[in-house]
């Protein structure tokens, strides 16, 4: 057993190695180690460019439901995943906590959804009708209740919420503890921790043969989890013919900053908004007793960030002490955190084998990696050990054509209402016309620019807006875009 500062110098041969230190890469390190199999984690103690490290940790799928996501049959796919994977999250807790420390992680007992005053009518109201229409269709318990009777609710006036409802199965984690345990309950059944990235992946005729760390060290090993969020590109890269064909992944960089409050208070349950603007809604989650996680901002970057930005610091400060509690304005930051969502460029995981024989891919999640981490682990370790999985993965695997799911008018016409969105979040002051006139020359320009990116594949609403102002992304689109047309003959 070894520990994150001590390397096992054995033979240095694996029969896993799981690159990527995250919720999803210790998951699946431990169920491999689990079953028996020899499993080096790799990744910086530190975890610099991590989702799950910054991440509040929400426990929800029906929480994250847009219209856009349950508009198409991979979105669906992709719910229903979440949904599974909350059934399993009592018993990974509890199995996690006996393992290692017996401390419970959870800490909050439900979500408060919130439809406040901010925001507008083709997200907002649509995404809070879209969230009950879903619990409705699978029996999910939820509870409509009256805004002013939310404990620890207290906006300013402008931004009041008029409806809200309470989901009583959607809880949330501490990600640091979670973390922890993860860790040590792997390194309990026998797993090795080497605190280093891999700089390439090591193949031949077909197959994986291992990975180099960045320290020129070797490790054998015939299966190799990609695993690390967005920073699994830089090792993809390493084997060309594969990441060609498959969606590149950029980061959805965000900030979340930890709050001590004012008046030492918490609330019990997590209280957010639905998702909108690009981002994941604004949501406030208890960490302890007078203390509080505040989140978050979403913004697509081609490359990973590792520094918070000003600007979206003061924009998150801003909207949850108007939005959510106004003595917050008086409270103490504690810390200020940097994650990196992967984000696919068509918007989907990257799930299973990359035709690579013993090339496993595990990222992609974008905003429910953490969620999903019990149930991908399961998933991937059958995959691994040549066993039947119990859920269909198939639409995500790693190496496809892109998924659309929506026209690109559509894309279009979503990409251009969360810009406005985001310029009313902001608190925007402008005469009270011009939003409709720049609605209308947004659409045209975001057309245009659609059109002339490329005459068939459209990407996802933020990633359109996104490549709009970041040339590199311009050229990963388009290079996987002519990838995937060779690859298919058309």
């Amino acid at each position: 057993m070894s520990t994150n500062e001590t390397v096992n110098t054995g033979t240095r041969v694996f029969d896993v190695v799981v690159v990527g230190n995250g919720a999803l890469g210790s998951s699946v390190a431990l169920t491999l180690a689990r079953r028996g199999q020899k499993v080096a984690l790799l990744g910086q103690p530190h975890r610099p460019y991590a989702a799950s490290t910054a991440a509040g940790a929400m426990l929800g799928c029906f929480g994250e439901v847009t219209t856009t996501l349950v508009a198409s049959d991979e979105g669906r796919s992709k719910l229903e995943l979440d949904i599974a994977a909350t059934a399993l999250w009592p018993e990974w807790s509890a199995e996690l906590a006996a393992e290692t420390d017996g401390v419970d992680v959870r800490t909050a007992n439900g979500t408060v959804v919130m439809l406040n005053t901010i925001g507008v009518p083709g997200i907002d109201d649509a995404n809070f009708e879209a969230i009950r229409a879903e619990m409705r269709r699978y029996d999910a318990p939820f509870e409509d209740v009256d805004p002013a009777d939310v404990d620890w609710l207290d906006p300013h006036p402008s931004s009041r919420p008029l409806r809200a409802f309470y989901i009583p199965g959607e809880h949330a984690v501490d990600s640091h503890a979670l973390l922890l345990q993860l860790q040590n309950a792997f390194l309990k059944a026998g797993g090795t921790v080497i605190p280093e990235f891999a700089s390439r992946v090591e193949y031949a005729s077909g197959k994986v043969e291992g990975v180099v760390l960045e320290s020129g060290t070797r490790l054998s090993a015939p299966d190799v989890v990609l695993a690390a969020g967005a920073k699994s590109q830089d090792l993809l890269d390493t084997v060309p013919d594969v990441a060609s064909r498959v969606p590149r992944l950029v980061s959805g960089y965000g900030v979340s900053v930890l709050v001590k409050t004012e008046d030492g208070t918490s609330p019990d349950s997590v209280i957010r908004t639905p998702n909108r603007a690009f981002a994941c809604g604004l949501h406030v989650v208890p960490r302890s007793q007078g203390k509080v996680y505040v989140g978050a901002t979403n913004i697509i970057s081609p490359d990973p960030v590792d520094t918070p930005v000003m600007r979206d610091v003061l924009f998150l400060l801003d909207c949850v002490n108007k939005q959510v509690r106004r003595n917050l304005w008086d409270s103490g930051i504690d810390k200020i955190q940097v994650g990196n969502r992967p984000v696919a460029l068509d918007g989907f995981p990257l799930l299973g084998e990359a035709e690579l024989d013993g090339l496993w891919m595990m990222t992609g999640t974008y905003r429910d990696g953490l969620h999903l981490s019990p149930l991908l682990a399961g998933e991937m370790t059958a995959r691994i050990l040549g066993e039947k999985p119990a859920h269909d993965l198939d639409v995500f695997q790693p190496v496809r054509s892109p998924i659309q799911t929506a026209t690109r008018q559509e894309t279009v016409e979503t990409a251009v209402t969360h810009m406005l969105a985001t310029g009313y979040e902001y608190n925007w002051q402008v005469p009270v016309d011009w939003p409709v006139i720049i609605e209308k020359n947004l659409t045209a320009s975001y057309q245009r620019w659609a059109d002339e990116l490329d005459p068939q594949f459209t990407p996802p609403p933020e990633l359109l807006a996104s490549s709009r102002i970041h040339p590199s992304l311009v050229k990963a689109l388009r290079d996987y875009y002519a990838a995937s047309r060779t690859a298919s003959g058309s």
